[in-house]
């Protein structure tokens, strides 16, 4: 399970083999063996022996800013990048393989897209021309985005053009069919403009933090990237993965709003913006925990969303040292939560 913090002023401590949280008189404790992860999103207080027995049982404790964005996080100091990988990650860059690599990262995005609003399409009847016009928009940028060759160095602003291109029908769609008071006009960030785009910031806040630790865990360096480079000093290979996960956290703000459970005490104004309240993280966040335990068919196994991050990870990793190969059946025995192993 994921541990949240998000009430101002709560005390994180040890307390035996459990997590205590305290918030003035209320107080909970939660055994280290049922968490995989803490977040802690306002102001709040961990004491060292909290952190401790975070790291001594591989828990991944993240800090949040007020967009959701991570900015800070505490793991094993033995989850490194391993000297092989990482050279590899460079040296496959100015090939033709690495232009694969990240293309298919982004075929993948647009395939993500297409089927769900395939499945948007199929619930709304009424709105399937217009709906229809939006995913052939996608469809054509797929295409052109297929057939490119060459480098990354050559060809990224057409792959990032044909991703905007497609981003733009993407959200276009999306936005169609959003009740009439939350509709919204393509992508806002840092702040959102409005309340769409502000739980979808949020939500893949807490979706980079999984994607970053899952590079982490499987010995990629998460700052040499590939169609976003590292001249940003940034994790720009997290920028990179993370795009194959984005409609899991689309598709769960999707349902929000569509699905009449959103209330406008959930926003909070920001400067030029408009940001999540406190009740606003919580519902997102069990929302998108909800999307991410959902178990789907991975490489021929049932595996939780989650999962499937880290796996794809080592994946990605295996790949670079060893093209051509799969990885074993057991592989993930020891990043599989207890049900699924």
């Amino acid at each position: 399970m994921q541990l949240v913090i998000n009430t101002y002023g709560s005390y994180l401590r040890k307390s035996g083999s459990c997590f205590l949280v305290k918030k003035d008189d209320k107080s909970f404790e939660v055994s280290a063996n049922k968490i995989n992860s803490i977040l802690i999103t306002t102001a709040a207080y961990i004491t060292t022996d909290a952190i401790k027995m975070a790291v001594e049982n591989n828990i991944d404790i993240v800090f949040l800013d007020a967009h959701g964005d991570p900015y800070g996080r505490v793991w094993h100091p033995k989850l490194g990048s391993t000297t092989l990988i990482r050279r590899m990650q460079l040296e496959i860059y100015d090939t033709a393989d690495g232009l694969n690599l990240a293309k298919g990262w982004g075929l993948k995005k647009l395939d993500d897209q297409i089927a769900l609003l395939n499945r948007l399409k199929k619930a709304r009847p009424e709105k399937g021309d217009d709906l229809g016009s939006y995913i052939q928009e996608i469809e054509r940028s797929r295409e052109d985005m297929k057939r490119l060759r060459g480098t990354i160095d050559f060809r990224r602003q057409e792959i990032l053009g044909l991703e905007g291109m497609a981003s733009r029908a993407y959200f276009g769609a999306i936005s169609s069919i959003m009740p009439e008071r939350y509709r919204f006009t393509g992508r806002s960030r840092s702040p959102a403009k409005d309340e769409f785009n502000a739980m979808l910031n949020y939500g893949y806040g807490v979706l980079y933090s999984l994607v970053e630790k899952g590079c982490i865990i499987a010995g990629l360096d998460p700052y040499v990237g590939f169609l976003h480079t590292d001249s940003y000093n940034k994790k720009s290979l997290v920028f990179d993965v993370i795009e194959i996960f984005r409609t899991y956290i689309d598709e769960a703000v999707v349902h929000l709003f569509t699905r009449r459970m959103i209330k406008d005490e959930f926003f909070e104004p920001l400067e030029q913006g408009i940001g999540l309240s406190k009740d606003g993280k919580a519902a997102l966040i069990e929302a998108v925990n909800a999307a991410l335990d959902e178990p789907i068919s991975y490489r021929g196994r049932n595996v939780k969303v989650r999962n499937t991050i880290t796996m794809e990870c080592h994946r990605i990793a295996n790949s670079l040292i060893r093209p051509g190969t799969e990885l074993p059946e057991d592989f993930d025995v020891n990043v599989l939560d207890a049900e699924e192993e």
